[in-house]
């Protein structure tokens, strides 16, 4: 049995102990995962028959697809797209007692309580044990003053809730800078009489943007540090149809691997520039790295376009702007490789969002980069970091231990290729929850990986 586990440890882990290679290509990159999330819960409610093309077949997303089903709503999965077919806000058809698994999405967790807030049945939402960590106390304030009645252990997975025939508008204030928590108010609002009022800090607005494009009533005033949203319930939608693009955040992973890297150019194709998610080019860019937006058009609200990106040699230090900070919140792993290499001090503020995420993210982050030499020095959320422009690895390094968070796992990968040294990373299937096939495209860039 002890062989067996020791196996299966093996399986589960990669070693790469060479640097990539110089590489000169064209890529596409997996599909967006916020908008495929908020495509299948938009859809379940739209009447009628939706059409979704490139959905990423992600575990998080193929959950959001298993929890729609579970709550009513038929889907067929045709050759390069899902027929989804809504039934109508408040159509769902949901047994009793029902208990509903988010796996590891926060999206599909803290926004499915607020899509079935007008459920008249019990219902359970669990995760696992990486989200069964995150604070769900967020969404439980705004939702019980809707309404809807929802109970949890300490603002943690499991919650129980139940919807209401009696919703209320409501007006909050949500101030996390939480897309997320913003959603889970917007889908509620929509099952509500009235008008809901949201003030929301800054955060990626996918769901607002789908709504306009849906002819949803919906009004965003946009101001510098918030928006301010307002939106009438219980307005049918038709179905629609939507071709999902490709993910700034999984193509960031490929950026900085193309930025580190010597001698290096690389095309991602046909990638989501909603400008709420640039945060990690605006700041890259400040520190001289070479990257342009090509090609860039207009697809039913988003942004499209290619993003080309070539290696650069001399990185400079930043003192990051933290409102940047919601449009980069899943970007600051790679950020902070490229602050390693930078030359002087790099300094970042205000990231306590970091450790509200799949894992500690900023505790594991400082943790990796002393492990690798840099350091790092730390004031509650702010942190600074002591770049290295001459950072070259050659001691044996073993990451593990870090909640199986996909991004921990691909942010090691880019530092193995591109810092030296001989690397073992752990949990390789964490990858599966939103970015299946990423070691195969940096096969296909010439990473060695064994």
């Amino acid at each position: 049995m002890k062989d067996i586990k020791s196996n299966l440890f093996v399986k589960n882990q990669v070693k790469i102990e060479n640097f990539i290679q110089p590489f000169n290509q064209k890529i596409s990159i997996t599909s967006d995962k916020s908008l495929s999330i908020r495509c299948i819960l938009l859809s379940s409610i739209a009447i009628g028959k939706s059409k979704i093309f490139n959905i990423l077949e992600s575990e998080d997303v193929l959950n959001a697809l298993k929890i729609v089903r579970k709550i009513g709503v038929k889907f067929i999965k045709k050759k390069n797209f899902y027929e989804i077919y809504g039934v109508g806000i408040n159509g769902f058809n949901i047994k009793k007692n029902l208990t509903l698994n988010a796996g590891n999405s926060g999206t599909l967790a803290r926004c499915l309580p607020g899509l079935c807030s007008a459920t008249r049945k019990n219902i359970k939402l669990i995760g696992d044990k990486s989200l069964s960590k995150r604070d769900f106390s967020r969404i439980i304030k705004p939702l019980s003053l809707f309404g809807v009645n929802i109970k949890s252990y300490n603002g943690l997975l499991p919650i129980k809730f139940l919807g209401s025939n009696f919703l209320r508008p409501i007006n909050f204030f949500e101030d996390k800078g939480s897309a997320q928590v913003k959603t889970c108010i917007i889908l509620s609002a929509i099952n509500t009489p009235g008008i809901t009022r949201i003030k929301a800090l800054k955060s990626r607005d996918h769901t607002e943007l789908l709504l306009k494009y849906l002819n949803y009533p919906i009004t965003i005033n946009k101001r510098e540090n918030y928006d301010i949203i307002k939106l009438r319930g219980l307005n049918q939608f038709k179905s629609f149809n939507y071709h999902i693009p490709g993910d700034i955040s999984s193509a960031s992973f490929f950026i900085v691997l193309t930025l580190l890297s010597k001698n290096s150019e690389l095309l991602i194709k046909d990638v989501n520039l909603n400008p709420s998610r640039l945060g990690i080019l605006k700041i890259l860019k400040q520190m001289n790295a070479k990257i342009m937006i090509i090609n860039k058009q207009n697809y039913k609200g988003e942004f499209i376009g290619n993003i080309k990106i070539k290696s650069t040699s001399k990185f400079k230090s930043i003192n990051c702007p933290a409102k940047l900070n919601s449009s980069a919140i899943d970007e600051f792993l790679l950020i902070f490789l490229v602050a390693a290499k930078s030359n002087g001090i790099s300094s970042f503020s205000n990231l306590n969002e970091l450790n509200k995420k799949e894992s500690p993210r900023l505790d594991i982050a400082i943790n990796f980069l002393r492990m690798i030499g840099i350091k790092v020095t730390r004031n509650k959320d702010n942190i600074k970091i002591y770049g290295n422009p001459k950072l070259k690895l050659c001691k044996s390094f073993h990451v593990k231990n870090f909640l199986k968070d996909h991004r921990i796992f691909m942010m090691s990968v880019i530092a193995a290729l591109t810092f030296g040294g001989s690397w073992k990373i752990n949990d390789k299937d964490s990858i599966n929850t939103s970015f299946p096939n990423f070691l195969k495209i940096i096969k296909k860039l010439g990473g060695k990986i064994n």
